[in-house]
């Protein structure tokens, strides 16, 4: 059967993407952080899977204030970049996986999930950075990424936005769809988004650098207890933007332990500021 045999957590920060695309990786107010993805990339190609199932939100591309879904899954086989208004990062398009997507999209609305179904969508930096941080920049014309990608978007920008409780057992229903999927596939599940950021009103700029680490030490160690966390104290300690690190909630919901396996083994952990006016965190968990 299908299995998930890890999680990994990032920060999708639009300027990290265009430090990549523009070459700027290796200059002195970046290299700390892309330095802080070296080992991922060496891990990634070790342990590639063959889907990756990336949880991120839309920053008004595929979808506007005339039509948000909370839950939207991508059931295409193949997604382009989206033109953000600069034009589409210079990278190939996403082959999707449609009979996994669904069988997933299948199995979680009997679960009691609703999830709007997207035959046809471009993805912006949200899908396209984590992509990158992971696998590196494959050519745009002649290359291609190096497994397949079944992209979840999450609204996290207009209210109302999902609980963290929500998204927690959603997780765990993802993790029952995949390991209900007949063929033999090594499946891994991203959150992305966060961490602590505010990009306008009077706390623009705001990085919080303690409650990002704990954050972090929660999700590893005490998921459950953190998917109880509100809304207000997000916003409160982590920014207006930090609500996206909801979606970190889903990918975590997904692994062994939470459903009585061992607890994962913590194969990456990595902290910056500041990356344009964001904090950017990084975990990667293994499925024991």
């Amino acid at each position: 059967m299908a299995r998930i045999t890890a999680s990994v957590y990032t920060s999708h920060v639009p300027a990290i993407g265009a430090a990549l695309d523009l070459g700027k990786t290796a200059e002195p107010y970046w290299q700390p952080l892309f330095a802080g993805y070296d080992f991922s990339k060496r891990w990634f190609t070790e342990n590639k899977p063959d889907v990756v199932f990336l949880v991120y939100n839309d920053h008004a591309t595929a979808f506007s204030l005339d039509f948000i879904p909370t839950f939207a899954i991508g059931t295409a086989a193949r997604f382009e970049p989206a033109d953000e208004g600069w034009g589409p990062r210079p990278v190939p398009p996403v082959i999707g996986h449609p009979d996994l997507a669904a069988h997933i999209a299948h199995s979680v609305i009997q679960d009691d999930f609703d999830l709007t179904i997207v035959n046809r969508m471009d993805v912006d930096h949200g899908l396209t950075v984590p992509l990158s941080l992971m696998c590196g920049q494959p050519d745009p014309v002649q290359g291609a990424w190096p497994c397949t990608v079944i992209p979840f978007a999450v609204n996290v920008v207009q209210y109302p936005v999902p609980s963290g409780r929500r998204c927690f057992m959603l997780g765990q229903a993802i993790r029952r769809a995949v390991e209900s999927y007949g063929p033999d596939l090594n499946v891994q599940i991203w959150g992305t988004g966060g961490m602590s950021h505010q990009l306008q009103g009077p706390r623009a700029g705001l990085i919080n650098r303690e409650w990002d680490n704990r954050f972090l030490d929660r999700l590893i160690a005490e998921p459950d207890a953190l998917s109880q966390v509100k809304h207000d104290e997000y916003v409160r300690e982590a920014g207006s933007e930090g609500i996206e690190l909801v979606m970190w909630l889903i990918a975590r919901g997904a692994m062994a332990d939470i459903n009585g396996g061992a607890a994962p083994k913590v194969a990456h952990r990595f902290y910056h500021v500041p990356a344009s006016n964001t904090a950017v965190g990084h975990l990667i968990l293994e499925n024991s």
